[in-house]
């Protein structure tokens, strides 16, 4: 108990020493919380929002918080909702998405409300029975805070609990401060955009499959495009990172999902999260998931694994068989930073190479909704080449990069 109060006291100095010397100038410009104030990082590392808390703690002194966070909300080593409470914060409601609070959960595995045991917060699962708060959710909430670290593809559903956040408190007329991440992959833009007939929680808005943009600046598209109910009633403020631009290669701290274990992962997964619309695994349920691909029925053995269930993985595709394919555990990560593009060829040449192409997509046309169009299907199964397929994005695309310019907050 000692410790504990000596810790709180050793952070709480901390944090007003940052604000008292610093003297940081607050302002608001397009609903950007801005100051040249940094707190404890180095002059050459990337300070997150989450790390500057003299932006914040003016905002929400004195108010009912509610975080929407998971095991990727960290200032520094510590958790936001341990840093605010530590500081005295009323954190009210912790809203927590996908894989959960501490980002242990299977993908797609349904996650329960409950309590955080550290400072019995009620945890409300945006994941679970509805994805998005309700108005009784809100009801004790003054102001919500977001606070979770995207990889940048449309499909990886951080981005569809922030839509539905966003939406929630523009209908309830609660404001939100979103603490802005680096997007690991916001150096290109890239892939189809969405076609709104095949929109799900894994594609919520008419976003290409690499959209380029942090999460604060996808919460100021959402708003700005009316992109949501009631979007013009929503009062979003956003702190941004400092000492970042779109083409500073981030290494995430934490990994953000059980199955994107390290930067090689989180390059590849735009690429190859398509083929989980196939009957091809793309490793989970072994070490290396997202940097290798395979299938039973892959007609070249020259590369195997063997998917076993474990942490992230209870009951991975074709567990317990021999899986042939591709080995991508050795590509350099320089290189695959330096593409620019998503690569279509892992896919191509895994279909062409499939004996039984009657049976490589899902008849239940998931690869449709992670693609965002009924036409990249067709077109592999027409035979079509990587440049051909490509050309016929080309128009959404710059439609696409148009909007997002109005939108961003860093260099590009």
């Amino acid at each position: 108990m000692e410790n504990k109060k000596w810790t709180d006291f050793f952070l709480k100095t901390l944090l007003l020493i940052g604000l008292l010397y610093r003297s940081p100038t607050l302002f608001t410009q397009t609903n950007i919380v801005e100051s040249d104030a940094s707190l404890l990082v180095s002059p050459s590392a990337v300070v997150v929002g989450a790390e500057r808390m003299p932006l914040l703690l003016p905002q929400i002194q004195g108010k009912n918080v509610g975080l929407v966070v998971n095991h990727s909300s960290l200032v520094g080593s510590v958790h936001l909702v341990d840093t605010l409470c530590a500081l005295g914060e009323c954190v009210s409601r912790i809203f927590v998405p996908e894989h959960g609070f501490r980002g242990t959960a299977d993908a797609g595995e349904m996650v329960k409300d409950g309590q955080d045991a550290r400072t019995g917060t009620p945890i409300v699962s945006l994941y679970g029975k509805k994805k998005k708060p309700s108005p009784a959710d809100l009801r004790e909430v003054d102001v919500v805070v977001f606070d979770i670290q995207d990889v940048g593809a449309r499909f990886y559903t951080y981005i569809s609990t922030l839509y539905y956040v966003l939406e929630a408190c523009a209908e309830q007329g609660k404001p939100v401060i979103v603490l802005d991440r680096p997007n690991p992959n916001g150096h290109y833009v890239d892939g189809p955009v969405l076609d709104m007939r095949l929109a799900s929680f894994v594609g919520v808005a008419p976003l290409p499959i690499v959209h380029g943009c942090t999460m604060g600046e996808l919460a100021r598209l959402f708003a700005g495009e009316y992109w949501f109910h009631q979007a013009e009633r929503l009062d979003l403020r956003v702190i941004p990172c400092e000492r970042y631009s779109h083409q500073t290669p981030y290494d995430l701290p934490v990994k953000p999902s059980p199955n994107l274990p390290n930067t090689r992962a989180v390059l590849l997964y735009p690429s190859l999260c398509l083929f989980e619309g196939t009957v091809v695994s793309v490793g989970r349920g072994t070490d290396w998931p997202f940097q290798i691909v395979g299938a039973p029925e892959f007609a070249h053995d020259s590369f195997w694994f063997v998917p076993r269930p474990g942490p992230g993985a209870r009951h991975p595709l074709h567990q317990g068989w021999v899986c042939k394919g591709f080995d991508l555990r050795r590509v350099p990560v320089d290189s695959l930073r330096a593409q620019k593009q998503l690569n279509l060829g892992y896919l191509l040449d895994f279909y062409r190479q499939y004996p039984n192409k009657p049976s490589f997509f899902l008849k239940n046309k998931f690869f449709d909704q992670l693609a965002g169009t009924y036409s990249l299907r067709k077109q592999i199964e027409e035979g079509k080449s990587e440049a051909e397929i490509r050309a016929t994005w080309q128009a959404d695309l710059e439609a696409f990069r148009e909007i997002r310019k109005k939108y961003l907050l860093y260099a590009d």
